[in-house]
């Protein structure tokens, strides 16, 4: 009898090691289960011709074509020494060139006979201005008489196409696949019987056999829908049952008293509140009012007035005698947020100060670069309660940092921190504080579900008045120089009304990231990205001469940085180059224009952080995004999109519908590429809503899903140690 593997059996043992090596290191798969999830990009189907046509979009990536070869010629070259195969493939659409060097041109030869189907695996690469395979591996789909098992084999049978690698094209995966296919009747199936039945979805194993092996198209569509509905639900109920367990937390209940720093800082407000902060702030007190931890997720465009929203929420707490911190990613964001935060409040900052307010109270700064004395007075005004508010970067988790009552926690960028790093934030309150998080990043409401899935979510989509439209262009720096000529001279106009400028630079140029100068040139035309201090010194000598033109970056000393920054906030710099140091809450409102060099090497949602940093004052924003990127590539499409909206969400839809497989939900997210292989965020927005409210139900029915072992073992397949991070993280 066969041997049936066991689902965690390693694949050295079906496969053997150099096979097993190649699937571990290549594509992270390591037992029978992980390929049986190894699932088909797409189908091809005999007879029918896969398109060429589409290859243009997959320069130097792996592909798998079907296709039949329409002619085959061998030529020679220096004086007849050396050979060169070249074949014509075509799919009835498309054409496309194989080559075939050296010795290694005679087995095709005899192979690839006009007339002959096959399928093809090679990278696609660019010779004379034609799309080609160099070597390609094939696999002849058995037409002639000679090959009549394979035939029959192929005959009407979908042909799946796996991801593939350069060291193990798609049919050897098939041929993989196959040999651990039987161990597919081990596989526990993690949906309760009533959910699978109520909405007409195949056992699991019949979708593993489907989805590898269908006998037509009916089968994939059975089978996708079937493991769509298990990624979504066992993903919403490891959510569903952080928030139930988050729910039987104890937290005091803070409601804001009457009378108090709310309604003294509300009432010297120069404008009113919009719509949006009004009905946000409500959810917020709501929560704050109960006798369990807030978990609430902020998502508000650039400049969409987070900030107040976050500090009327301190004072509220406040005002009720406890304490609010608010953790920012950097230094330089922690010292704008404390800037902000003292002028907006101002004498209701300076509670227990000369001139202060009777009913203030202090807000104090803690980063790790502080002075000693700074330091240690900061400190003091959070153990004794002298300081309700606190502002800081990761400085504030250290053990030393002690509050007298700890009540609510901001947390700014969501996606810069890590649950070991807001858990210890949390664990310094007698009992856990609220929790407010802020993301000036649009997220889709899908993207929200799975992502964020364990928080609630307030979006704040309105701009406070007086805020002015940013204009954005693309500018074509190698097929139109002059454009960018125009460009540093709208800089130098916009210093001579009297604003100041950003210039935006992929990196810093200081040495220390030269290893990835060396990959850049070593990728034969691509030049090295442009670089901050080199541009710096360019505008200095060249179109910026004589403005005063400073840099900023990470690798700075931080007095320095926080010099450079309250110059340029002081109007005494006048452009800034720096890296995307500047891209979360630097709020300089006499910013009007930002150039944005070789702009095709950031993301789309990067780009619409970036910009959200000019027009924050009463005069009109401008950016323009500079990129030597041909117009016709998925680059410059990108940067069009860009410059064609100013909707964060609309925005963030197309990045991700533009970011491949796996990588859905941000390199951050580690353990994505694990736990989402037929789930798209984007697409399957119904799936994911109806998961959402099914794992709700089944956690409020069974917390621990003791009577649901299959459920409990996918769980913890799922929330391994680093995929558990993932998910805590948000």
């Amino acid at each position: 009898m066969e041997h049936v593997p066991a689902l965690d059996e390693d694949l050295k043992k079906t496969l053997g090691p150099a096979t097993a090596k190649v699937l571990a290191e290549q594509l992270g798969l390591h037992t029978a289960l992980d390929l049986l999830h190894h699932y088909p990009r797409r189908y091809a189907e005999r007879g029918e011709l896969t398109a060429l046509t589409e290859l243009a979009d997959q320069l130097d990536e792996h592909v798998t074509v079907v296709a039949q070869v329409a002619d085959a010629r061998i030529l020679t070259f220096n004086g007849g020494r050396g050979k060169r195969l070249e074949v014509t493939i075509t799919d009835g659409h498309g054409r496309l060139q194989l080559v075939f060097f050296g010795a290694g041109v005679h087995k095709p030869h005899k192979d690839l006979l006009p007339g002959t189907r096959a399928m093809f695996a090679g990278k696609v690469g660019m010779f004379n201005r034609k799309l080609q395979l160099s070597h390609p591996a094939y696999e002849p789909l058995g037409a002639d008489a000679s090959d009549q098992d394979a035939a029959t084999a192929f005959a009407g049978r979908l042909i799946p196409i796996y991801p593939a690698c350069a060291k193990l094209e798609s049919w050897k995966i098939a041929k993989c696949v196959d040999a651990v296919l039987p161990s597919a009747q081990e596989a526990v199936d993690p949906l309760p019987p009533a959910l699978r039945e109520g909405r007409g979805l195949v056992p699991l194993t019949e979708a593993l056999l489907k989805i590898h092996r269908p006998a037509t198209k009916a089968d994939v569509e059975d089978a996708r829908q079937r493991l769509k509905w298990d990624e979504a639900f066992v993903l919403q109920v490891a959510l569903a049952r952080r928030r139930h367990a988050d729910s039987q937390l104890p937290a005091v209940p803070r409601h804001p008293a009457p009378g108090g720093l709310l309604d003294a800082f509300d009432a010297k407000l120069p404008f009113t509140l919009t719509e949006g902060q009004q009905t946000v702030s409500k959810e917020i007190f709501d929560d704050l009012a109960t006798d369990h931890p807030m978990h609430r997720l902020l998502q508000g465009e650039v400049g969409s007035g987070k900030t107040m929203v976050a500090l009327r929420a301190m004072l509220a707490v406040v005002d009720c005698g406890g304490q609010a911190a608010m953790l920012a990613p950097t230094e330089v964001l922690a010292q704008q947020h404390h800037r902000s935060v003292t002028e907006m409040m101002g004498e209701l900052a300076e509670g227990g100060m000369l001139g202060g307010s009777d009913r203030g109270t202090k807000v104090v700064l803690l980063t790790g670069s502080m002075g000693m004395p700074a330091r240690r007075q900061a400190l003091l005004d959070l153990v004794t309660g002298e300081a309700g508010i606190v502002i800081g970067t990761h400085a504030l988790i250290e053990d030393k940092v002690q509050f007298h009552d700890l009540g609510l926690v901001v947390v700014d960028e969501q996606h810069r921190f890590g649950v070991e790093q807001r858990d210890a934030l949390r664990s310094k309150g007698k009992q856990p504080p609220h929790l407010l998080v802020m993301t000036a990043t649009p997220i889709p409401r899908t993207v929200a579900m799975t992502v964020f899935g364990d928080l609630e979510t307030s979006v704040l989509d309105q701009l406070p008045a007086g805020r002015s439209p940013i204009a954005t262009h693309v500018v074509p720096a190698k097929d139109k120089p002059h454009f960018l000529a125009r460009a540093w001279e709208r800089v130098r106009e916009e210093v001579e009304k009297g604003h100041q400028a950003y210039v935006v630079c992929p990196r810093i140029g200081d040495g220390e990231d030269d290893p990835k100068k060396k990959s850049a040139e070593a990728d034969g035309d691509k030049r090295p990205p442009l670089a901050v201090l080199e541009i710096a010194e360019e505008l200095r000598r060249g179109p910026l001469a004589g403005l005063s033109v400073e840099v900023l970056h990470g690798r700075m000393d931080p007095a320095d940085k926080d010099d450079v920054m309250r110059r340029f906030a002081a109007g005494e710099v006048k452009v800034l180059v720096a890296t995307t140091v500047i891209e979360v809450g630097v709020n300089v409102p006499n910013s009007t224009v930002m150039v944005i060099m070789d702009a095709d090497r950031f993301g789309v949602s990067q780009l619409h952080q970036l910009r959200g940093r000019v027009g924050r004052g009463s005069a009109p924003g401008l950016c323009l995004l500079v990129s030597e990127m041909h117009e016709a590539s998925p680059a410059r499409a990108r940067l069009a999109a860009v410059a064609a909206t100013l909707d964060g969400f609309e925005l963030s839809r197309i990045d991700l519908e533009q970011r491949r497989e796996g990588d859905v939900l941000g390199q951050a997210q580690s353990g994505v590429r694990s736990s989402l292989r037929m789930l798209a965020v984007i697409d399957d927005e119904e799936v994911i809503t109806q998961a959402r409210e099914e794992a709700t139900r089944v956690v409020a029915e069974d917390p621990e899903l003791e009577r649901l072992p299959g459920l409990k073992l996918a769980l913890d397949a799922l929330l391994d140690t680093e995929r558990e991070q993932y998910l805590e993280k948000g």
